[in-house]
């Protein structure tokens, strides 16, 4: 059957239409995304302001058409961290309901969390042993631990790229003040999660999803997407540390230049690469490596799962 998975992030709206049946892995047939950044068009008080919800409809409507047009049979829709913590998310998504037909499951942080590692395990397979999967969206930062197909520990941490640079980091570049100052709230964050983590064991392998984590590597020299999604793809902390310091004195256009990165999310760079690196040096992880499959590929993975 052909599905549709309407993801409405911090960053972007994004369908993916993919071939799937239960016992084979979901083929991408379409990608449609449209760059919405809900997560910086909150008004004074954490609302989305009626521009946002008006642009978000529409967009909603758009993917509709473009899934209709590809031939998906169902449409499984979800929204993450922008409108779970919007101010007025029950507006929001009633408001959507209304005119799209399309009821928004919220996912929580967990879930997000916990179907991202179900992609990822299903990606590497048994073999990779106990997993920590870390993730790197707009609003939020999500890391998992298990063996089996459903962690054992799954948390989310409101160190999302989009999130921090907008509230720490307002310079082009950020004065050097502000960027230690989101240094240092970052690590504190997570040192907080690192003990529940540890006393499950040490991971036999680490990997990374999301595009944060692939710009990142692909500005320390990993392969293009274009080469496919079967090219093995690592991230190492000392890079991350060579970056870091590069990134912080480089403004939005400079970084946009680098490559793999996109003019959307050149000025969020900094920050995801601050939370990257945190993560990384606080877990004890040398190395990652990048997996192809996220919370797209999961929400499919457990839909299918659920067919008779």
């Amino acid at each position: 059957m052909r599905l549709g998975v309407l993801d409405v992030g911090s960053n972007t709206v994004h369908l993916l239409v993919v071939d799937a049946h239960p016992g084979a892995r979901p083929l991408p047939a379409y990608s449609h995304k449209a760059e919405l950044r809900l997560a910086e068009l909150l008004d004074d008080e954490g609302a989305i302001d009626s521009t946002g919800v008006e642009r978000l409809i529409e967009t909603i409507d758009e993917a509709l058409l473009v899934a209709e047009d590809k031939g998906a049979e169902d449409v499984l829709p979800f929204a993450t961290s922008a409108v779970r913590e919007a101010a007025n998310a029950e507006d929001v998504l009633a408001r959507v309901a209304a005119r799209t037909g399309v009821k928004l499951r919220v996912l929580s942080g967990e879930e997000e969390a916990r179907l991202t590692f179900l992609a990822a395990r299903r990606w590497f397979g048994w073999s990779a042993g106990r997993l920590l999967v870390l993730d790197i969206g707009g609003g939020s930062l999500e890391i998992a631990y298990g063996i089996d197909e459903d962690p054992d520990r799954a948390v989310s941490l409101p160190l999302g790229a989009g999130r921090l640079t907008a509230s720490w980091l307002p310079g082009d570049p950020p004065g050097a003040e502000d960027v230690r100052a989101l240094r240092r709230y970052v690590r504190a964050q997570i040192a907080r999660t690192v003990s529940d983590f540890a006393r499950l064991g040490h991971p036999d392998h680490v990997v990374a999803t999301s595009k944060t984590f692939r710009q990142l590597a692909r500005i320390a020299g990993a392969a293009r997407s274009a080469e496919g999604l079967y090219v093995h793809r690592t991230l190492t902390r000392a890079s991350l540390e060579e970056w870091v310091p590069k990134l912080a004195a480089m403004n939005t256009e400079q970084r946009a230049q680098l490559p793999g990165v996109s003019d959307g999310r050149a000025p969020q760079l900094l920050a995801g690469a601050l939370v990257a690196e945190g993560t990384m040096d606080l877990f004890g992880v040398d190395e990652l490596e990048l997996c192809p499959w996220a919370l797209r590929e999961g929400v499919i993975l457990r839909k299918l799962d659920q067919l008779p």
